[in-house]
């Protein structure tokens, strides 16, 4: 069976479809209720037989590179200030069909935001390559 990524964006993506201030500004109960969802889905996921995997992560991050042999690493917080607004977190699921995914990713999409309205947001799906791509 296929695996795939959701992957959850902060604010990367196509437009949104109707403007959401960033979850820290959310009412307390709006944020309970959205990771209430998201734990849900791991529920269904785990009862169908499809989870693999699913993280959230924090909008800090750190861009590491290699410095060479007598070096260390450079670290910075990003060349990009934009960079912050990709990966919040993802779901990594193993299913049958990349419809089955999409139908995933499109509930996945339907989490409650502020006032508990979905927030139809975009999810990216990107499956895992199975093997090696060819050099020719």
């Amino acid at each position: 069976m296929p695996k795939y990524l959701l992957l959850k964006h902060y604010r990367g993506g196509p437009e949104q479809h109707r403007p959401v201030p960033p979850m820290d500004q959310w009412e307390p109960q709006d944020v309970e209720a959205h990771m209430a969802f998201l734990m849900h889905v791991n529920d269904l996921l785990k009862e169908n037989g499809e989870y693999v995997d699913a993280q959230a992560l924090t909008p800090d991050r750190t861009w590491v590179r290699y410095g060479g042999p007598d070096a260390a690493p450079v670290i910075t917080d990003g060349p990009l200030p934009e960079t912050s607004d990709l990966a919040a977190g993802w779901y990594m699921i193993d299913v049958d069909s990349h419809e089955r995914a999409i139908e995933l990713a499109a509930y996945v999409s339907s989490e409650p935001g502020p006032g508990g309205t979905p927030l139809y947001e975009w999810i990216d799906v990107r499956e895992v390559m199975s093997e090696m791509p060819s050099t020719d």
